[in-house]
């Protein structure tokens, strides 16, 4: 069956009203006060408007008559790694799509989130980076995300414990609806993730780590570094040439010092690009007395891309150096590798299947679909 994108006029989605809009809308209505917190644990559970029946059936009518219950259309569910891992790509409202995934394991359940539609970035050896910036998520587009992650887990008896925003786009050029995702994730009320099981990616944008630091969230922060070295760097993520290593960790260390949480620096291994002695011993210097961690991800090819997966023997060595060097490494977990592995691989093959454009028009008021890199479309946003 073909799957539409097309943009479709609906009611508003319920999930995207705060708790305290929420709130004015039952009191405008007479409802008791406890009403919006009811209707609010029942959103988190991922239930729909019908479904929520402690609620008189006059109050889910009216809101049925003024409310979607969610936005996230859920397009495509691949399952890899023996039922592991589930990759999902989801519709948005304005036809954009966008892609998270689930992670099983023995004693935790992993969810790695979206935040963007595409990525301004443009890391030459990313699938998200190669295609047309679209839109940033609006917060309930994030929580949706983990929303429907928690119902689908809690029907296998199993619970979300992490989320990592480390999907399609850079959390920290969408700072507003990522913090408030954050706040909504952590909710006692709803998802009750806690705050040192949630990951907050980002490439390097240095003003937003230190602003960051500010919000009393002591959230783990990621590092997409990926090279030690600036003349690498500036290649390989190329918001170094505006926010280059020295200022990067120097940030990283004010956000560790602040919130007492361990800094990761993730790290694509690149075959003959990275993965050398010599980087070995620039990474050992750059982090050696911080409080930091490593993270080793082996390349996933990606059509288009000139880059090479080391070999296994290759990966095991270069933590062993690492290791002898002084820094604590992790080689990160390759998940779902026959599924379309890379972050917006699925999202490109079922848009060819479709025939349709990578990002298409918004809704009104949308931010306009680009095709260029961080510094032509969001360095402003920086700040």
């Amino acid at each position: 069956m073909t799957v539409s994108l097309a943009a479709v006029t609906q009611l508003p989605s319920l999930s995207a009203l705060s708790r305290e809009e929420l709130a004015a809308w039952f009191r405008e209505r007479g409802e008791p006060s406890y009403r919006p917190g009811q209707v609010w644990r029942r959103l988190a559970a991922g239930d729909e408007i019908e479904e929520m029946t402690e609620l008189p059936m006059s109050t889910r009518s009216d809101l049925a008559s003024a409310f979607r219950s969610r936005s996230l259309v859920e397009l495509r569910r691949l399952a890899a790694d023996r039922g592991l891992t589930t990759k999902l790509l989801y519709r948005l409202d304005g036809g954009y799509t966008v892609e998270a995934v689930i992670m099983r394991y023995p004693r935790r359940a992993t969810l790695c989130i979206s935040s963007q539609v595409g990525c301004p970035i443009g890391c030459p050896f990313c699938a998200t980076g190669q295609g047309p910036f679209g839109r940033n998520l609006r917060p309930h587009e994030i929580w949706e995300q983990a929303v429907a992650a928690r119902r689908l887990l809690r029907a296998e008896g199993r619970r979300l414990t992490h989320v990592v925003f480390m999907g399609m786009g850079e959390p920290l050029a969408n700072y507003a609806s990522v913090v408030e995702a954050v706040r909504r994730l952590a909710d006692p009320e709803g998802l009750g993730v806690s705050l040192r099981r949630i990951t907050v990616s980002t490439a390097g944008l240095v003003p937003r780590v230190d602003k960051l630091a500010q919000e009393g969230l002591p959230v783990r922060l990621a590092i997409s570094l990926h090279a030690a070295r600036d003349d690498l760097r500036d290649q390989l993520v190329p918001i170094n040439r505006h926010y280059p290593i020295a200022d990067l960790v120097a940030a990283a260390d004010r956000y560790a010092a602040r919130t007492r949480r361990r800094v990761s620096y993730e790290w694509v291994l690149l075959a003959g690009i990275n993965d050398t002695e010599r980087d070995a011993l620039e990474l050992a210097r750059l982090l050696q007395g911080r409080l930091a961690h490593v993270n080793l991800i082996p390349f996933n090819p990606v059509a288009g891309a000139p880059y090479r997966e080391p070999s296994p023997t290759r990966v095991q060595g270069f933590a062993a150096r690492l290791r002898s060097l002084g820094l604590g490494v992790t080689v990160r977990d390759t998940r779902g590798r026959e599924q379309d592995a890379a972050c917006g691989q699925l999202r490109a093959r079922v848009l060819s299947e479709l025939g349709e454009r990578a990002s298409s028009p918004g809704p009104p008021g949308a931010q306009p679909a680009a095709t260029g890199t961080w510094s032509q479309t969001a360095r402003g946003r920086a700040g």
